[in-house]
């Protein structure tokens, strides 16, 4: 054989070789690749049970850098107040079906009182408003008496005060609707009922924008917090914007006089105008 035709041979069989390295290369890559989708699958679920887990340790961690059981509403310097917030309230329960409040949300007594008052009875049970954990059970004879306060995962944090029990431990994992303590007249208190309050990185809101009692309901699925900064983290969030939910038979001067504002105000917030028809179920902003 001529070393011009051996070379070719060797050409032809190198080439050769060369594509059956390929081809296997290919199929060894095609085999590999529902191997990586399943580990891609076992890596996405492992992931998701351990953000799961920490946020069933530490519920809204994206929003409180820490995690104490000493104060109510004192959280240090790392915690930034957003200019916006959306907090979704599905998933709620009222924490008592008493419906009767007798002390509103606003400057009391040359002081601001920032919850609610609602009445109840010496052992009535009071529930917890959503899902989250136990922060603090504590005493305070002149202040909120005997009281829970629970974080939860939507970023609220609720103050349960002058309670005559509390059944829960500070730590807990609750749901909604899960008892946390039996209403009483402990503390700074001059008759029997439940002081609720509403908290959003430490910023009081008034429980009425985002609850309603009368009807035992939430006043829309999202409440959109807005701050002002740092500076605002003691005061009263004024500048949050409140909904309300249309009921059957309301009207737009009813709506009006009920929360503290005009049907002019009413018409420039949510684009309608006075002749609008109004449906239930429908949401309307109100601040």
């Amino acid at each position: 054989m001529s070393s011009n035709c051996l070379r070719f041979l060797m050409i032809t069989i190198t080439i050769a070789l060369m594509g059956a390295s390929q081809i296997k290369a290919q199929d060894l890559i095609a085999r590999q690749a529902p191997i990586d989708k399943k580990l891609g699958s076992v890596d996405s679920l492992h992931l998701q049970k351990q953000i799961k887990a920490e946020q069933s340790e530490f519920p809204a961690l994206s929003l409180y850098p820490t995690w104490s059981n000493e104060y109510v509403h004192r959280y240090g310097k790392d915690v930034v107040i957003p200019e916006k917030y959306t907090i979704d309230l599905t998933g709620f329960c009222m924490p008592t079906s008493h419906t009767r409040i007798t002390s509103k949300f606003g400057p009391r007594w040359r002081r601001m009182h920032n919850g609610l008052d609602i009445k109840v009875y010496t052992g009535d049970t009071i529930v917890a408003a959503f899902d989250g954990k136990v922060r603090i059970v504590k005493y305070e004879r002149r202040g909120y008496g005997k009281y829970v306060v629970i974080r939860h995962d939507n970023g609220l944090e609720t103050v349960y005060g002058h309670l005559s029990k509390q059944l829960v431990e500070e730590n807990q994992r609750v749901v909604a609707g899960e008892p946390i303590g039996l209403g009483g007249n402990t503390g700074r208190s001059t008759g029997s009922h439940l002081h609720f309050e509403t908290r959003f990185l430490g910023v009081a809101l008034n429980p009425e924008h985002l609850f309603d009692f009368p009807n035992q309901d939430i006043v829309a699925d999202t409440y959109t917090f807005r701050g002002k900064g740092n500076a605002n983290r003691n005061a009263v969030a004024s500048s949050a914007a409140s909904y309300y939910k249309v009921k059957s038979g309301d009207t737009l001067g009813r709506i009006a006089s009920r929360q503290g504002v005009t049907v002019s105000q009413l018409c420039k917030w949510n684009n309608i105008s006075r002749n609008s028809i109004l449906r239930p179920g429908q949401v309307l902003r109100c601040s």
